[in-house]
């Protein structure tokens, strides 16, 4: 969820912040209850109505007030909106439609798209064709591997069928600290597939193995962008952890393995209190990865990732060498190219000796929203573009845009380039989203889809907030920052902190809110200053679960 970060004075900065706005943790400095924060007023007025009138209708929690009259917010715009699920009562209200920097709230919209164009129970299959003529053991021809799409291709299915993630996810390594790995094998479909060929009574090709990636274009505009073959969300994950003692090279562990990337490192253990400063780099087509630098003694395992440039070529080599371990061999070399001038017109006639399903698309919703994965936010639209038989990402937004006007959702209070919420083009309204929201609750789904979100104090980017506070377990809601540099003034410029989603206010009662601060800023350079406002809009949430509900309107 993030726009672009603007040159800052400090390279420490720069680097800290590269993604700081792609999903920002709305984990406390000092996770507590929201009953124990007290921020001091400041002698700015009240947040004021909008011109249309559009006050809240009643009056908001005395420590809200206070959170919007702090210091850093005295030339922000804030936004509000709390509704009643039985009728759609307005129960707060502040500048409702006015458009606001949405950050990840966008994805509230994106992934809705997606999940109803495909279905909560869509499942993505993978198929594995045998193209050239077979006799016995051998095939004389190639292995075509066509992708369809699947965000993880097994690589964090548990055994149940459910996909896993932890609450700072590993895509967001290189920019916070404490992002840690799932435990399961990254390439765990692609070892399905070669175990498929292998039990299909394939020992030898003497050919070669080929990635389609027919489905659709890469489309640079969707920044990360997403290809049809993903593996590991295309990242080379690189596991540092300190020596025995000061001036022992660093351990180090990565994965998936795979050739031709080669890990390296010159890490070096210093002794506890020295910085821990580790740099990546990547080059011959970003197959040869070294790090540098630094690790405290007692720091605990530091995890940062290295981005996988062909995707497809990848996978070619990772099914070649999996072939091989299940008792497949493969003439052609597999670091080699993927030869796609090899590929038929299409599959007629071709026999399938192998395919992977994935779990159904609510479980790569749920990793989407919890973590909020961006990758997988931009995947949506190029898969709701392909249900139109086309191959341009681009042309998923009008089926978005289908998907809106039948949901209720004024899309003209929405202006979207992309899934994730981080293109700068990007704005949505507070009622757009409430819309969504509200949309949901009138669905089947409306629970799966609830829980998906991160939940206050629990799980998701919200795990590590209101960890004891009364709103634990009864916020469902989807964060989103965006965050750039002020060189000016030598702070930093908070394009938007914001929070949309569910309260659970008891007796089956869940309300929906949107809560946001668009242009506020730090006190200094310092990205705590960042987390700081992010707890704020926590506690914000927190105290309208809190609030008593008001009486329900009386009957005409």
């Amino acid at each position: 969820m993030s726009s672009p970060i603007h040159s800052v004075h400090s390279a420490r900065l720069r680097r800290g912040l590269a993604a700081a706005c792609a999903a920002l943790l709305f984990a406390a400095l000092a996770p507590g209850t929201a009953a124990a924060a007290d921020p001091s007023p400041s002698p700015s007025p009240s947040p004021s109505p909008s011109p249309s009138g559009d006050a809240e209708q009643g009056p908001l929690d005395p420590r809200i007030t206070e959170i919007m009259r702090k210091p850093q917010y005295s030339h922000a715009q804030w936004g509000l909106l709390q509704t009643a699920p039985d009728d759609g009562r307005v129960v707060h209200s502040m500048f409702p439609g006015q458009f606001f920097i949405p950050g990840s709230t966008a994805k509230l919209i994106s992934v809705s798209g997606p999940w109803q164009t495909l279905g909560a129970h869509h499942r993505f299959v993978t198929p594995l064709y045998a193209v050239g003529e077979r006799s016995g053991a051998t095939l004389t021809g190639d292995l075509d591997l066509v992708a369809q799409g699947d965000l993880t291709m097994g690589g964090r299915t548990r055994p149940d069928g459910t996909v896993a993630y932890t609450d700072l996810d590993h895509t967001y390594a290189n920019d916070f600290p404490g992002a840690t790995l799932t435990p399961e094998n990254p390439l765990a479909g692609i070892d399905q597939l070669a175990r498929q060929v292998r039990a299909s009574g394939i020992t030898r090709v003497d050919g070669d193995v080929i990635v389609d990636s027919r489905l659709f274009l890469p489309d640079p505009v969707l920044d990360p962008t997403p290809t049809p073959l993903i593996i590991n969300d295309n990242l080379i994950d690189l596991m540092t952890t300190p020596g025995d003692r000061a001036g022992a090279d660093a351990r180090l562990d990565w994965r998936p393995k795979v050739a031709p990337y080669q890990v390296t490192s010159t890490v070096k253990t210093v002794a506890a209190g020295e910085p821990t400063a580790v740099t990546v780099t990547a080059t011959d087509g970003g197959t040869r990865i070294r790090l540098t630098g630094t690790i405290e003694a007692d720091a605990k395992p530091l995890l940062r990732t290295s981005p996988i440039t062909d995707p497809a070529a990848f996978g070619r080599t990772a099914l070649i060498e999996a072939l091989g371990r299940a008792g497949v061999r493969v003439t052609a070399d597999p670091a080699g190219p993927n030869p796609v001038t090899r590929l038929p017109r299409d599959y007629a006639g071709r026999p399938r000796v192998a395919a992977y399903t994935s779990p159904p698309y609510a479980q790569y919703a749920k990793l989407i929203l919890k973590v909020s994965h961006n990758l997988g936010a931009n995947l949506g639209i190029c898969l709701m573009a392909v249900t139109t038989g086309s191959r341009q990402c681009e042309d998923g937004f009008p089926v978005l845009a289908d998907f809106l006007d039948r949901a209720g959702v004024d899309r003209e209070q929405a202006q979207l380039m992309d899934g994730r919420g981080g293109n700068p083009a990007d704005r949505v309204t507070p009622q757009a989203l409430v819309q969504m929201l509200a949309y949901w609750q009138r669905t089947p789904d409306a629970r799966l889809f609830r829980e998906a979100l991160p939940i206050l104090g629990v799980d998701g980017l919200l795990a590590d907030n209101c960890r004891s506070c009364p709103a634990r377990g009864k916020v469902f809601a989807k964060t989103g920052a965006a965050v750039g540099g002020d060189a000016l003034n030598d702070r930093l410029a908070v394009g938007a902190i914001t929070i949309a989603g569910y309260l659970d206010k008891g007796g089956g009662r869940y309300d929906t809110f949107y809560a946001g601060v668009n242009g506020a800023s730090t006190p200094t350079t310092d990205p705590a200053g960042v987390l700081t406002i992010a707890n704020d809009l926590a506690l914000i949430a927190a105290y309208l679960q809190e609030s008593p509900a008001p009486a329900p309107s009386p009957s005409p």
